[in-house]
């Protein structure tokens, strides 16, 4: 990072847990590279990381659900405890207020009205005036979006910051993405090393490992995938990390498939390297995702990666099917999957060009570049 002024950053995220889903993660990393330069307070609900220079303020749960009023009693908490000094006011979360909102995900508006016209958008319309739950979050969502001087409203991928220009032409001006980065290119593992992550996640030392990652197993993709097992040769297993509500349904259809002996579910992975360093290949049929840092870290390692195409995943849109990934048009076709599998793991000459491209493209991103570009970031609001 360039030399800058030392700033008082207050970082909004109400999971500041680096077992979460990909916007705790891009958060935590965040924090850990400004905090090398600048005095961080981070605000949040539940808290499970340390850094000797980081300042943590855990906010209150009064009530978890419903989830919309948790929402608003953490935005207005945030905003009491922030309204006074701190140079820049960082929210990763839905809220009103913060000079740098950063969005991770589709919004609100645009998954309720896109593509809805005449009757449909009518009906839509019904069903948000009778549900206070939409309303609240249209409401911070729209206070989010809103125009105010100094503000930047930053996105983790091209696709979805077109997505937000879209939905809030008006706010376009102050839109801008900076993309997740990882800390390290650790490369292929060896033989050696693949063989200890196998005996540490209890995973058989035979056999070509798929690595799947994801807290929503559905909406990752999960369920296409396990029928696509069941096609693929019979040494071939996945491994699935992450921790879902939707376990006990997944180890049924694995079941039903013939498959439990060949899909191993590890639950939250403290440590992804293992996970990576254990696998052949990550396969990603993700149905949303507004960039997907699993497939980057993936890369990372080496690994050759099978991605859903941009429409359904941010990431994709920087990547070149066939050179440094190989991507899926339609996640939920089973036959396409199992195609783009097959060549993942029997081309092997395919494999190794892959894997060589993928550490070209992990190279170019970097948490310390993500870390630079938000320091410019803050330089730009306190100048104005």
């Amino acid at each position: 990072m360039d030399s800058h002024p030392k700033l008082r950053i207050a970082v909004l995220s109400r999971n500041f847990v680096a077992t979460g889903g990909g916007a705790e993660r891009y958060a935590i990393a965040l924090v850990e590279q400004l905090a090398q330069q600048h005095e961080i307070h981070v605000f949040a609900q539940t808290i499970a990381h340390q850094h000797p220079s980081v300042t943590y303020h855990h906010v209150g749960t009064p009530l978890r659900r419903p989830r919309w009023i948790n929402q608003l009693y953490f935005a207005t908490a945030t905003w009491w405890g922030t309204r006074k000094g701190f140079d820049i006011v960082h929210s990763h979360e839905n809220t009103w207020h913060g000079n740098v909102q950063t969005v991770h995900v589709l919004p609100v508006k645009y998954n309720l009205f896109y593509e809805r016209h005449g009757l449909r958008r009518a009906l839509r319309w019904l069903k948000v005036v009778t549900s206070p739950r939409l309303l609240a979050y249209l409401a911070l969502e729209k206070a989010r979006y809103a125009l105010r001087s100094p503000r930047r409203i930053v996105s983790v991928s091209r696709t979805l910051n077109d997505v937000m220009s879209q939905t809030y032409p008006r706010a376009a001006s102050a839109m801008q993405f900076i993309a997740p980065g990882i800390d390290a290119v650790p490369g292929l593992a060896t033989p050696a090393a693949k063989a200890a992550a196998r005996v540490a996640l209890n995973l058989p030392l035979e056999g070509r490992c798929i690595l799947f990652v994801g807290n929503d197993f559905k909406k990752k993709g999960l369920p296409t995938l396990i029928q696509a097992l069941a096609q693929l040769p019979s040494d071939v297993y996945v491994a699935v990390a992450g921790q879902s509500a939707q376990l006990p349904e997944m180890q049924r259809a694995a079941a039903s498939a013939g498959l439990a002996g060949r899909i191993f579910f590890l639950g939250a992975v403290a440590a992804m390297n293992q996970a990576y360093s254990a696998a052949d290949g990550l396969v990603h049929p993700t149905l949303e995702d507004t960039y997907a840092m699993v497939v980057l870290e993936a890369m990372a390692h080496g690994l050759p990666v099978v991605v859903s195409a941009a429409k359904y995943c941010g990431i994709a849109a920087d990547l070149q099917d066939g050179v440094n990934a190989l991507l899926v048009q339609n996640p939920r076709n089973v036959q396409e999957l199992t195609q783009q599998c097959r060549v993942m793991l029997e081309n092997s000459a395919l494999a190794q060009s892959l894997s060589s491209a993928a550490l070209v493209f992990a190279k170019q991103h970097s948490w310390s570049n993500v870390a630079a570009a938000h320091e410019e970031l803050y330089k730009n609001i306190n100048n104005k």
